[in-house]
């Protein structure tokens, strides 16, 4: 890869940017003062910057770091459709300072909430597990291959409307569709305090499973609106440790709710439904309420008459999101997908490692996930106990996510930053095989632990995910794609722990260890594929001329693709992170 460093010749380059920082000159004279080669060679001049004094200054050229090196900037003109086409401006600059106090905002107003829809979500996914500490099963007539299949129905309900749920989000806008998800999801999540038996537990996973479909990858879309590729990563590391959150928040609630086992006659975990439930729908209506559309569509009688950013701020936003990725422009928030869109994501091959990774990387933690306080009852803990002792695991998955999320964004390798959670699992399944039932009750809970608090990088995946999908048309599919990939895993993963090898589950552990093994191989392949078609595109790149690198680019700005290889902005020099050494071509898929 072609790479521009900090040599002298950068020198007069970089004195013209302090000009412009200090309000010295224009942009406009700039170009006009330089001869044909100055302008090129300063519109390439994608550096690490972070060791010059006038930081703010360099940076403030960014315009330069984006699409106008390659073709014709209107082809990177967001359509008239698009909700932020009143504040483009592609020669519009910033300062840093700015954009890092815009994207504390955004934090704020907009990661943040999003985390507590997780949360909600969370709640009413996860509670069955404390449920279980308060002997549901039991007061049921149920045994555990019945809430394996009660599971399973759950999860294959979930994986069906991933796809339609993703097709209607598009068209009303996440800002409206998950709200009314979360509504209608709270109303089953509640009538679960009324469960009499096998039928209408069923009957309640697969209503859930319906509604809950697609939440997922619908808020991971939302995000997209509103942050860069190089910041996703780390947002989806909050999603998810905001679930993680949710074991803990609701371990302790569980402490208490099921102690209401016998008031007016009901037990504890028909209390623990019902109220969680209508938690869930309070968070849900004011979502409705509280969610813009997009960065410049936050003025309503709820939000403020005046929105919450300024004119400068929704600049800020339109651009350096569109600069970071000029597909985003190519459809507004609430246009519907094509069969097209569907048929070009299904057939494209080079995201199909992700999806075959999201079949199994999972597998091997989840079963002792869901059986873990079922577990811990079984060796002898009481109901509170029980409950208070899951929130370790869940601390440790915390500090797992955020290390090992950032670890992949500053070593820049994801695959094998991934290939950890299954080094990880591998001795722990080993040890789970070897124990006995004589084996201490605290040394299985510390093996449970550290099975449960796994270095999860699912953020890190679907961040891949996004990031190599391409246009937002192909990109919404294929996070549904992965998620779906996802849950069916988890299908697989809900039979493997039989009701006839417990309490130990020695057969059940010999099945991890093989799909452990098997997904140790599949992370480097899928690492080895993308090496390989990096290096492929690399060499159909260098040998064409400089015209058909053009036709190229400016096909690229256009959505056409007519190399045999689809040209993606990823990983390269458009924007990717103020930080990054920049590279001049769009070849790269990520990971590779």
């Amino acid at each position: 890869m072609t790479r521009l460093g900090t040599g002298s010749s950068t020198k007069p380059l970089l004195a013209s940017f302090k000009a412009l920082g200090d309000g010295k000159a224009s942009s406009k004279s700039l170009v006009e003062k330089e001869d044909e080669h100055t302008q090129r060679e300063r519109r390439l001049l994608l550096t690490r910057t972070d060791s010059f004094d006038s930081l703010d200054d360099v940076r403030t050229q960014r315009q330069y770091q984006t699409f106008e090196a390659f073709g014709d900037v209107s082809h990177h003109k967001p359509v008239e459709q698009y909700e932020g086409i009143h504040r483009y401006d592609p020669e519009f600059v910033w300062r840093p300072k700015e954009e890092r106090k815009l994207v504390r905002k955004l934090d704020l107003r907009i990661c943040s909430w999003v985390c507590l829809m997780f949360f909600a979500l969370q709640l009413d996914r996860s509670n069955i597990y404390q449920a279980l500490s308060d002997n549901m099963l039991d007061d049921m007539g149920m045994n555990t291959n019945d809430y394996n299949t009660g599971q399973a129905i759950f999860y294959i309900f979930f994986l069906s409307a991933e796809l339609p749920s993703q097709l209607i989000s598009k068209k009303l806008g996440p800002e409206r569709w998950v709200p009314i998800q979360m509504v209608l999801w709270s109303i089953v999540a509640s009538c679960q305090a009324f469960l009499s038996g096998r039928s209408s537990f069923f009957t309640c996973r697969a209503l859930l499973g319906m509604l809950e479909g697609g939440f997922i990858p619908e808020n991971i879309l939302y995000l997209t609106y509103f942050y860069t590729g190089s910041e996703l990563p780390i947002r989806l590391g909050f999603f998810w440790i905001s679930a993680q959150a949710t074991n803990i928040v609701s371990a302790f609630l569980a402490s208490g709710l099921l102690r209401l086992r016998g008031f007016y006659g009901l037990a504890g975990w028909r209390w623990l439904f019902g109220l969680e439930g209508l938690a869930t729908g309070f968070i849900g209506a004011v979502s409705y309420l509280y969610l813009p559309p997009s960065p410049t569509q936050t003025k309503s009688w709820f939000r403020g008459k005046d929105g919450w950013f300024n004119e400068r701020e929704e600049l800020i936003m339109v651009n350096r999101i569109i600069r970071d990725d000029p597909s985003k422009g190519d459809m507004h928030n609430r246009q519907a997908l094509s069969l097209r869109s569907l048929w070009l994501s299904l057939t494209d091959y080079d995201m199909w490692p992700i999806y075959l990774l999201g079949l199994s990387w999972l597998i091997p933690n989840d079963p002792m996930t869901r059986y873990l306080t079922l577990n811990l009852r079984s060796v002898g803990f009481t109901t509170f106990e029980t409950n208070l002792l899951t929130i370790p695991a869940s601390l440790l998955f915390i500090l797992q996510v955020l290390w090992w999320t950032w670890v992949s964004e500053k070593t820049n390798q994801r695959l094998l930053v991934g290939l950890v959670s299954q080094l990880w699992a591998l001795p722990i399944l080993i040890l789970l095989e070897a124990i006995s039932e004589s084996t201490a009750p605290w040394i299985r809970w510390g093996l449970s632990t550290l099975m449960v608090g796994h270095p999860y990088v699912h953020a890190i995946i679907v961040g891949i995910t996004s990031r190599n999908a391409g246009s937002v048309r192909t990109r919404t599919i294929a996070s549904a794609l992965y998620n779906m990939s996802v849950q069916a895993s988890k299908i697989l993963g809900s039979s493997i722990y039989r009701d006839e090898d417990k309490p130990l589950y020695h057969r059940g552990n010999k099945v991890l260890i093989a799909i452990c093994c098997y997904n140790i191989f599949l992370f480097i392949g899928a690492k080895i594929f993308y090496v390989s078609r990096n290096r492929s595109r690399q060499q159909i790149w260098d040998s064409m001329s400089t015209p058909d690198k053009q036709t190229c680019s400016d096909d690229y700005g256009s959505g056409q693709q007519k190399t045999g290889f689809s040209i993606r902005a990823l990983n390269v020099g458009i924007g990717y992170g103020m930080n990054a050494e920049y590279s001049v071509d769009f070849l790269d898929l990520i990971d590779g």
